[in-house]
């Protein structure tokens, strides 16, 4: 059963944000149980990870459309690509470096898998840290950020598209830095996902996305899942 404030939480959207070429669906998983390790997943995720390896072996992540897509979405909105490497980016980068991915805790690995899979950005949220409502909307500086691990809030510039909640915290920043606030541990029993794409990548493979989240989790975490598609406002 949904508790009274995970059934008034609303998920939204600027029409500004969708303006500039983000394209975001989010997953809400309710009552899962993340706690300890599952033989089957670990087995699992290990021959999905090696696939995966085989697969992005030699690529040219600038040639790839829907990671290109990011990078150009970074450029529309004013974000230095140097500094800022688009989080599926970043996870085939790791994955080539280390021939595999440390492992963190089923949820968090299995939105990692995702990714990997389909080259979007996901991001995974603690919703019962969540103050209020969740909205994807351009910054105008006053926001407060706290980096998933530091400690003192970090200064965000105006005009990055951010997820934020109703106390004016940023809960992830673009689709590359997550926060203290919503980190996702074994104790996290609801969660929302982040699934984001660009301009290169069809509603399709959002929605596939979210579903494969919404699966993968049930079966090795538990729980109920469901898609929404945020108000836009």
């Amino acid at each position: 059963m949904l508790s009274e404030k995970r059934a008034k939480m609303q998920f939204k959207v600027e029409n500004a944000v969708l303006d500039s070429g983000v394209k975001i669906i989010f997953a809400v998983m309710e009552n899962i149980d993340n706690t300890g390790e599952n033989a089957q997943w670990r087995e699992y995720r290990e021959k999905r990870l090696e696939e995966l390896y085989a697969q992005y072996e030699g690529i040219d992540v600038h040639a790839d459309p829907i990671l290109e897509g990011f990078n150009i979405l970074h450029d529309k909105v004013g974000v230095k690509r140097r500094k800022n490497i688009p989080a599926s980016e970043n996870l085939i980068k790791l994955l080539l470096k280390n021939h595999g991915m440390f492992y963190i805790n089923k949820a968090v690995d299995i939105y990692n898998l995702v990714s990997l899979e389909t080259k979007l950005a996901l991001g995974a949220h603690n919703i019962d840290n969540v103050s209020g409502d969740v909205t994807l909307r351009f910054t105008d500086g006053t926001e407060r950020y706290i980096p998933l691990g530091q400690e003192q809030p970090v200064p965000v510039a105006p005009h990055e598209y951010c997820y934020c909640d109703d106390d004016n915290e940023v809960l992830c920043r673009l689709e590359i830095r997550q926060v203290n606030k919503t980190r996702v541990d074994e104790n996290t029993c609801n969660i929302f996902y982040i699934i984001q794409g660009n301009d290169a990548t069809p509603d399709s493979l959002l929605n596939d996305a979210a579903e494969r989240i919404i699966t993968l989790t049930v079966k090795y975490c538990g729980g109920s899942g469901r898609i929404i598609k945020p108000e836009v406002i």
